[in-house]
């Protein structure tokens, strides 16, 4: 535990947040004390990432929004204040450059020591970067490129840059999943550094999905839910049952549940002892027409089956997989590209679409071997009836297929995206996240969407960590921990409840 606490360091009160019809946030209140841990928690889509990006000034509160540092308000938005610098950030993505050293990424958002002629004073900032990053004992090698680092040292780096210019003030450092790219090995000493944070007398905002870190490591938590701040306790006086049960309530009541499909279809896709990154072994069959949902926390391995099961995974892969109304042969899993099978990624922006091209181009890139003319040539009357049919069917809202991808919103883009691997007509669609950044119409429609697929006889492959995905899209769900299958829900047992408890482990 920390320090007693005192008055709090942060308070925020009144806190809310509209994206057009969406309601983000409700009246969200939060304290975070001095010495203090204070874990922010919740299901994915509560809102914890965008009270993450008001408290960084990236958004911006509704209207009568309170922040007060030390008792003492201030403007969320005055991201230049002096009172503002107070609060530093770890985020996910951590904000690195791979390609420089972390002497360079220090100097990125403090500059660089230079001579009275302007020149960098390169042995005072190694000097300088080396004691931000030495006191958490990883020996981390200052010039070298952050990409060669381990995962741990990089989460350090991030660290160091944000406390950099803090010593001795009394502020919050707020974590944002700091663990997701850590193997556990390195987790433990990443919470000895957050509790030297603290030991420090600052406060610490720590946001996970993960249950157990929350009771390893912090002294309060906060649950949210649906943009409202369901409850605040101290860990102390919670069992992870207790807690899973603030995260996911009473069963979440959705305009969209999926038709369950009648029992006995053949399988379209078997895999057989799966193992890429933390995947240990995994196999499962996917039937014609089912719609099967892969998920778990963050980093349990589920957000790589669809990526290992296309053949997009980076790292090395092994196990068996078959198509079997193709052939009756299996396909090693490192050579599973050979089967074809599209995959609607994570990361939109970045592994989706190109953001250079047009709605056209982007939605016809897998197609063109298809798309030649007898001269070999590409048949721009063939890709632009190929654009404009499929644009329809799925209901891109666009200028038409000639406007640049980056003039569609998110979900828009994702329609593209989808169109792209669906004209391919493969036997299984593919999908991580597949409704990340697309606000509730959209949502919608994209379910409707995968539903009529489904339908006609596709088998449909989801992996999620959003719980309203996996229950207006899926028939079945295999949740992941830690690697391994852990548990199988079917039909009108898929609740938020049922998932929660399956994927924090307190069933």
């Amino acid at each position: 535990m920390g320090t007693e606490l005192t008055g709090p360091v942060l308070r925020v009160a009144a806190l809310s947040k509209r994206f057009g019809g969406t309601q983000a946030l409700k009246d969200v209140d939060l304290e975070v004390s001095p010495g203090e841990i204070h874990a922010l928690i919740g299901p994915n889509g509560s809102g914890k990432s965008t009270l993450i990006k008001i408290l960084a000034g990236y958004h911006h509160a509704e209207p009568g929004a309170v922040a007060e540092l030390d008792g003492e308000p201030f403007d969320l938005g005055q991201v230049t204040s002096s009172r503002h610098d107070r609060l530093r950030f770890v985020h996910q993505e951590l904000g690195l450059v791979g390609e420089l050293s972390a002497i360079d990424n220090l100097a990125l958002s403090h500059g660089f020591a230079r001579t009275a002629f302007g020149n960098i004073r390169w042995p005072e900032m190694e000097r300088r970067t080396s004691a931000l990053v030495e006191r958490f004992g990883l020996g981390i090698d200052v010039r070298r490129p952050l990409a060669t680092a381990p995962p741990v040292q990089r989460t350090v780096v991030a660290i160091a840059a944000a406390l950099q210019g803090w010593e001795g003030r009394r502020g919050v450092l707020v974590l944002d999943e700091p663990t997701a790219v850590l193997p556990p090995g390195e987790v433990a000493r990443l919470f000895d550094i957050v509790r030297e944070v603290r030991d420090a007398g600052a406060g610490v905002l720590y946001v996970s999905h993960r249950m157990d870190e929350i009771f390893a490591l912090a002294d309060r938590v906060t649950v949210i839910r649906g943009g409202r701040r369901i409850a605040t306790r101290r860990v102390a006086e919670l069992t992870p049952r207790a807690l899973a049960e603030l995260m996911a309530g009473e069963e979440t009541e959705t305009d969209h549940r999926p038709a369950l499909p009648s029992g006995g279809a053949d399988p379209v896709l078997e895999v057989r002892d799966l193992w890429a990154g933390p995947l240990r072994g995994i196999g499962f069959d996917l039937a014609r027409g089912e719609r099967l949902g892969i998920t778990g926390l963050v980093g349990s391995g589920h957000e790589i089956v669809p990526y290992a099961v296309c053949g997009a995974h980076a790292g090395r892969v092994s196990g068996r997989l078959r198509l079997p109304e193709r052939s009756e042969r299996w396909t090693r899993a490192r050579d599973a590209d050979r089967l074809g099978l599209p995959l609607v990624p994570a990361d939109r922006a970045g592994e989706g679409v190109i953001g250079d091209f047009s709605v056209g181009e982007n939605l016809t890139l897998s197609l063109l071997d298809r798309l030649r003319a007898r001269s070999g040539r590409l048949s721009r009357r063939r890709e632009s009836a190929l654009a404009e049919d499929w644009i329809r069917r799925v209901g891109v809202r666009t200028a038409g297929r000639a406007a640049r991808i980056t003039t569609l919103s998110g979900g828009n883009q994702q329609k593209v995206v989808m169109a792209r691997c669906l004209a391919r007509r493969p036997p299984v669609l593919t999908l991580c996240e597949p409704t990340a950044g697309v606000d509730i119409a959209t949502r919608l429609q994209l379910y409707d969407l995968i539903e009529r697929q489904a339908a006609e006889g596709m088998g449909v492959l989801v992996s999620s960590s959003d719980t309203q995905d996996l229950l207006s899209l899926c028939t079945r769900v295999l949740v992941v921990r830690d690697g391994r299958i852990a548990r199988e829900i079917s039909g009108q047992d898929i609740t938020e409840p049922a998932l929660v408890h399956a994927m924090e482990g307190t069933e």
